[in-house]
């Protein structure tokens, strides 16, 4: 019977001396070393269970965090409702305050210019009113003026009756305010020569039609001794531009212009040129 074979490990080269083996570990420095790794990893647990507990406490804080939000914004919504509601309440105030404004503002003008068109109809009337009163004036005036001319002995210019100036007179003041029109011989209308004709007429004169002859008929005077009645002329005798009529007290009457009409007017603010006396 073979013996067995007993195998040979193969030991370091350097396993002879002390230094250079590894050192045995017994059962009290493993135990040691056991108890040290179960406290470092008790330790740790404790610690991650700590943190795992502290980590959780934000978590709770951050999940109440939306409910919060959502009040805020509740709250911040029904405030700008408020404010747009009493920016709208204030906007439909100014705009009633400003109707009523306006409103109060037409009145007054829709009054004044109720009062406005009152009084011109009133001032409308008072004129047709007096139109009236002096066209029956005329009427009458010019009735007596030709009742006076038909009882009238006179035909010529050099022997009128007496009083006659008196009815020349009084017809030319009769047509002031009548119109004037070239060419003009009445009743309403009349140009310069035409109503010096006409007025001459009612005493049974005949005058020229024109004023350049009217200006060289009758006896020339000075405008010094010019009398009641007189023919005043403007411009040169028998070329003269206008007549009138002297009514005394430094005025005659004529038919001066498409503006003015028949008036009365000063003769120092218009000096004639010359005069003839035909009555």
């Amino acid at each position: 019977m073979r013996e067995p074979l007993i195998p040979v490990v193969p030991m370091s080269h350097t396993a002879h001396i002390r230094s250079h083996r590894k050192p045995r570990r017994n059962a009290s420095t493993l135990a040691m070393r056991a108890g040290v790794a179960g406290g470092v990893l008790s330790t740790l647990a404790v610690a991650g269970a700590a943190g795992s507990a502290n980590a959780a406490e934000p978590v709770t804080q951050t999940l109440e965090l939306p409910t919060l939000t959502a009040d805020l914004a509740t709250q911040v919504a029904q405030s700008a409702d408020a404010t747009q509601q009493a920016a709208a309440n204030y906007e439909l105030q100014a705009e009633r305050d400003a109707a009523a404004a306006n409103a109060a503002k037409q009145a007054k003008a829709d009054l004044a210019d109720a009062k406005k068109k009152a009084e011109a109809k009133k001032k409308a009337e008072a004129a047709r009113k007096a139109a009236a009163e002096q066209a029956a004036s005329r009427s009458a005036a010019r009735t007596t003026l030709s009742a006076s001319a038909s009882t009238s002995t006179t035909s010529t210019v050099s022997a009128p009756a007496s009083g006659s100036v008196a009815t020349v007179i009084a017809f030319l003041k009769a047509q002031v305010g009548d119109a004037y029109v070239m060419g003009g011989t009445g009743p309403n209308a009349w140009d310069c020569s035409g109503l010096v004709q006409a007025a001459f007429k009612q005493v049974g004169v005949d005058l020229p039609r024109v004023s350049q002859d009217q200006s060289t008929s009758g006896t020339p005077v000075s405008l010094s001794n010019v009398q009641v009645g007189d023919i005043l002329y403007w411009g040169s005798a028998g070329s003269a531009y206008h007549v009138g009529v002297y009514i005394g007290n430094g005025q005659y009457l004529d038919a001066a212009n498409p503006s003015k009409g028949v008036v009365i007017q000063d003769l120092s603010g218009y000096p004639a040129s010359g005069a003839v006396r035909v009555l």
